[in-house]
């Protein structure tokens, strides 16, 4: 049995990574909003009618703000 450095890589089919970290970064930060320092918090995830976040910030451990909780908790979201 070949180990690692015996290995020889040059045969095989390696995949070629084309990552956009511009666009990658973008996504991440489209339900956040910066507080400062290179932190950031979560934004409530209930979208508008013209496709924003509501810009309220989430309750802790939920992904709705206080008033988007009450209406998703009483079927009206």
């Amino acid at each position: 049995m070949k180990t690692r450095s015996q290995t020889n890589y040059e045969n095989s089919a390696l995949f070629e990574v084309k990552i956009d970290f511009d666009e990658a970064s973008e996504a991440w930060k489209a339900n956040k909003r910066s507080i400062g320092n290179g932190s950031y918090r979560y934004l409530c995830s209930k979208k508008s009618k013209n496709n924003n976040y509501c810009i309220t910030k989430c309750l802790p451990g939920e992904i709705y703000c206080k008033t988007h909780l009450k209406m998703f908790n009483e079927g009206r979201l």
